[in-house]
């Protein structure tokens, strides 16, 4: 019949190109072009991609693990196989949680001059002592790495593989069986197969899985650099940062002499934990005491300093929080913070206007954490309540003092953990007049033996 027939021959169905739209931002998928993104609410970050699915023959190009691994009882497995690395730098050691673990994927993120490459270079020069290292650099020519190395001082057989087509990485490294692998960076690298261009969402996920599934199924110790956006956020999908082990990041300044590294996620280890390091023309040097490099600099002892005993992953580390009183030439007083949390600042000074009676309402107020280090924790609130105070009355605290507490709404002092530790730390570095909840059980009672 004519009505049954069609172009195509009796019983064909031609297939409607489909397409998908991702958001730049995050990774959010939706069938439709939408406005504003549900999930991390950026506007006009969608983008049209074809939907297709990868040919066998590009999926065949890689083994797959599930093909040559059956399950294992748990109590059968060699611990052995998990043995971990040491790469000789104890503190990075530390913050990974007590060395490389073999097949492990880890992601560092940090903005630019941070000291990404040039980490990452020092740790495959160690490696490479113990086995095939690689090197792949897809932002820098192979002679550029070359100068890189020079510089630091650093003359170990790294394999350099100046490529971006990851499938040609991959099948190379099939050959060459490393320990470890370092790519440069995550947002240069391709798949062919991938209908996307080289640092889209769609790349940057289907590489990731890739090197992850590689990782996995050779026990290579696998370490991938990647971009941050204007925001400060690691740039991809945030499905990037669940696909890996690990997540590093450089924070702080980086136009001054120290960096800090931070562990936002392990699966092998505790997170918050940091390293600080120091750039130097050989490149970076671990910082043993970081309690020190906080801490420097407090010769004078003007109003408005207060030292914190603050722990920091696992480690007791003692900062210097400043702040700053002054009559508001406005009518809303300011409240700035900066490496504090802005909320708990506006919760403090609420409870010095009621609980103390400090008139705040016609001040500004701006408090900070030297040294460029991030404190989230509430031991820090009873160090910071004393350094308004002492900015406020302008009257400094006494040279030797450090303090730590919870401070409720009330004005009471709440006890935090790990306060022997805290405690011993301070007396280690000289501070003998202590402030704590052990001492005074209100905040009112703690000022008035501060600046008395």
């Amino acid at each position: 019949m004519p009505g049954n027939s069609t172009p195509c021959g009796k019983g064909v169905r031609v297939a409607k190109a489909r397409s998908v739209f991702f958001c730049n931002g995050c990774g959010f998928e939706s069938p439709r072009w939408l406005g504003r993104c549900p999930q991390c609410e950026a506007w006009n970050s969608f983008d049209e991609r074809p939907f297709s699915v990868p040919a066998k023959s590009a999926r065949a190009a890689t083994p797959s693990r599930n093909a040559t691994l059956a399950p294992v009882p748990l109590r059968e497995i060699d611990s052995a196989k998990i043995a971990r690395v040491r790469t000789g730098l104890r503190e990075f050691d530390g913050v990974l949680g007590g060395g490389i673990v073999p097949g492990s994927l880890t992601l560092i993120g940090g903005p630019p001059g941070a000291g990404k490459s040039t980490l990452l270079l020092q740790i495959a020069a160690r490696l490479a002592d113990l086995g095939p290292t690689v090197y792949v650099c897809g932002e820098e020519s192979a002679a550029q790495v070359k100068l890189r190395a020079q510089r630091l001082n650093l003359d170990a057989p790294i394999l350099v593989h100046a490529e971006t087509n990851l499938r040609s990485v991959l099948e190379q490294l099939e050959r060459l069986s490393p320990i470890a692998l370092i790519i440069d960076s995550i947002q240069t690298v391709w798949l062919p197969e991938a209908e996307a261009y080289a640092g889209s969402v769609t790349q940057v996920r289907d590489c990731t899985q890739a090197l992850m599934e590689y990782a996995k199924r050779t026990g290579c110790a696998t370490f991938i650099v990647g971009h941050v956006t204007k925001d400060g956020a690691i740039a991809g999908p945030r499905l990037l940062e669940h696909l890996v082990d690990t997540v590093l990041y450089f924070e702080g300044e980086t136009t001054g002499e120290y960096r800090i590294l931070r562990a936002y996620k392990n699966r092998f280890g505790s997170i918050d934990e940091i390293c600080v390091f120091a750039m130097h023309e050989s490149g970076l040097d671990e910082v043993a005491n970081p309690s020190e490099l906080f801490l420097a600099g407090r010769d004078a002892r003007p109003s408005g300093s207060c030292v914190v005993a603050s722990i920091v992953g696992s480690r007791p580390v003692l900062i210097e929080v400043q702040a700053l009183v002054g009559e508001t030439s406005y009518g809303t007083p300011r409240r700035l913070a900066n490496n504090l949390d802005q909320a708990r600042l506006a919760m403090i000074l609420a409870v010095l206007e009621r609980r103390v009676g400090m008139h705040l309402g016609t001040h500004d107020v701006y408090a900070s954490v030297a040294g460029g280090l991030r404190i989230n924790e509430p031991a820090a609130d009873l160090g910071i309540a004393l350094a308004i105070a002492s900015s406020f009355r302008n009257v400094p605290l006494p040279s030797d003092a450090a303090a730590f507490g919870e401070l409720g709404l009330s004005g009471e002092l709440r006890a935090v953990g790990a306060s022997p530790r805290r405690e011993a730390e301070a007396r280690k570095l000289g501070y003998r007049t202590m402030f704590t909840p052990a001492q005074f059980t209100d905040i009112a009672s703690a000022i008035g033996a501060a600046l008395r």
